[in-house]
């Protein structure tokens, strides 16, 4: 996948679980930050890319992540 961000504009594919996923992007600079948050339902689907402002993002709860590198699961 290519695109024209400046980051890299990676995406990534988060899909709950169970109820109550949350996810949280955190800032790039240099104190991290918390700048956005979202809560999804079981069988729910959020794609997030990292940006110039997104550095990194935090999940809670069962979900299974997928990326161009591969997939992974939360072990709660």
């Amino acid at each position: 996948m290519t695109t024209n961000c400046e980051i890299g504009g990676e995406y990534i594919v988060i899909k709950a679980l169970e109820n109550g996923v949350t996810i949280i992007g955190l800032t790039r600079g240099r104190d991290t930050k918390f700048h956005h948050s979202e809560k999804l339902d079981k069988g729910e689907i959020m794609i997030a890319q990292f940006t110039e402002h997104t550095s990194a993002i935090k999940i809670r709860g069962r979900a299974e992540v997928m990326t161009k590198h591969g997939a992974a699961k939360t072990d709660i």
